[in-house]
């Protein structure tokens, strides 16, 4: 069975592998990780069809993402510790289009340190969290668009749709730093993989109540 999990902020993904695992009683996986800090489409196999999760992960991923311009986090996102504050210049729509134009098309992403991400075996947060930080290799990633949505009071909000293996957190950071200044993400929602949609998901007290 293939399922389009609305994940609420504060689990990991895991979690709700977890808990869909203990309610069918068949093996579960999930078709590609999102952030505790993140909400939105979590797709999961369970029993034969977590075969086809992998080919569900590698489609396009759409998210919409509010960034906090002024400060950074340690993690790029809400849940960090503040390491950075810096002013913000006088941004317009049109300069910040122009920043986000940069980015479409193939790019390289140095996943950050605070990911699952292994490296020799150990994941990278493990790393993080002892205050170590390794040497990662740029993935080539693909950025297909990214939409303006909004600037207000410090916060910008996009829309963006990227390929496989694009850590948001880190696009806008580096967002931050095209625009002189530093950010991190606030919120981050992912509103589809490939054919699964936001709209139809269905949220983890609507399957507890499936299989009662």
């Amino acid at each position: 069975m293939i399922l389009n999990i609305y994940k609420p902020i504060g689990w990991t993904s895991f979690d709700v592998v977890k808990k869909i695992r203990n309610l069918t009683k068949e093996k579960t996986g999930h078709g590609g990780t999102l952030d505790p800090f993140a909400e939105g489409v979590l797709v999961i196999g369970t029993g034969a069809d977590t075969k086809s999760l992998g080919e569900i992960s590698n489609q396009r991923k759409s998210y919409i993402a509010t960034l906090s311009l002024g400060k950074s986090t340690d993690t790029h996102d809400i849940n960090g510790k503040i390491n950075c504050t810096k002013q913000i210049p006088a941004l317009s729509e049109n300069k910040i289009k122009l920043v986000f134009k940069s980015f479409i098309g193939e790019i390289l992403q140095t996943p950050p340190m605070y990911s699952a991400k292994k490296i020799n075996g150990v994941k990278l947060y493990k790393l993080a969290r002892k205050g170590i930080s390794v040497h990662r290799e740029p993935v080539a990633i693909n950025i297909f668009s990214i939409y303006f949505i909004s600037y207000f009071n410090n916060n910008l909000k996009f829309e963006v749709k990227c390929s496989k293996g694009t850590y948001i957190r880190v696009l806008g950071y580096e967002i931050a730093k095209k625009l002189k200044t530093v950010g991190y993400l606030k919120q981050l929602i992912r509103t589809n993989v490939g054919k699964y949609k936001i709209e139809d998901s269905l949220k983890i007290e609507n399957i507890k109540n499936k299989w009662k």
